[in-house]
């Protein structure tokens, strides 16, 4: 006895976060953006203070500025670190939320390690405890900010990482394939076509590849303008 194939399961598209325009995705998107400028702000005002503080640049006893400790290291190091927030900031989306993440856990790990090394001379940074409380603060900051609308039991329906904001389209059933009965349907196919056409030309642009690549996983139009309806 022949057992008839089974039809493979079809994954809906996941909305791309950095393109998906809902109430809580610009909000996310808010909330990292001025998180990573507001720390940024923070650590170059401390790096500058150290630079203009004249301090050695490798003491590991350092010179007291705004409270904490520091040398001419470590007000580099924090000038770059202000620097990689602004940049993720710029950006936006999701790679802000990553860059602070990525920056918090750094924060963390150089707190902790500092915590062994101090009146060391590995302590390169010249950290003092004020300095592993301020990176323990720092680092949490960052990562709350960082993870924001990103890890939660109870996500919004339109948070765009929510792994369930698809098309709405069941795995495992087929949707008829029907024609564009509206005239926001028409203009959607049409904007499709123009779409397709833009990625196979190399001159797509990014909100454009992004629908593609997400309609890319539908296997008929109705199921294709939806996707694309759905960034609207």
């Amino acid at each position: 006895m022949t057992t008839a194939p089974t039809r493979p399961t079809r994954t809906p598209p996941r909305l791309h976060e950095d393109v998906a325009e809902t109430p809580t995705a610009r909000r996310v998107k808010t909330v990292h953006r001025i998180g990573a400028f507001t720390v940024a702000a923070v650590l170059a005002v401390f790096g500058v203070l150290g630079f203009v503080g004249g301090l050695d640049y490798f003491s590991t006893d350092g010179g007291q500025v705004a409270g904490l400790s520091s040398n001419g290291l470590l007000s580099t190091i924090s000038l770059v670190t202000a620097a990689v927030l602004v940049a993720g900031a710029v950006k936006g989306g999701r790679i802000a939320g990553i860059v602070m993440t990525g920056v918090g856990t750094a924060f963390l790990l150089s707190a902790f390690w500092h915590l062994f090394v101090l009146n060391t001379g590995l302590n390169v940074l010249a950290f003092q405890m004020s300095n592993v409380i301020f990176s323990i603060v720092v680092g949490l900051l960052l990562l709350t900010l960082g993870l924001y609308g990103r890890v939660s039991g109870n996500l919004p329906a339109d948070n765009p990482y929510r792994a369930n904001l698809v098309t709405g389209a069941p795995a495992d059933d087929e949707e008829p394939d029907l024609p564009a009965r509206t005239p926001e349907e028409r203009r959607a196919e049409a904007a499709i076509r123009e779409a397709e056409v833009a990625v196979a030309e190399h001159r797509a642009t990014p909100e454009q590849a992004a629908r593609v690549e997400a309609m890319s996983h539908e296997r008929t139009k109705a199921g294709r303008r939806r996707v694309w309806m759905q960034y609207s």
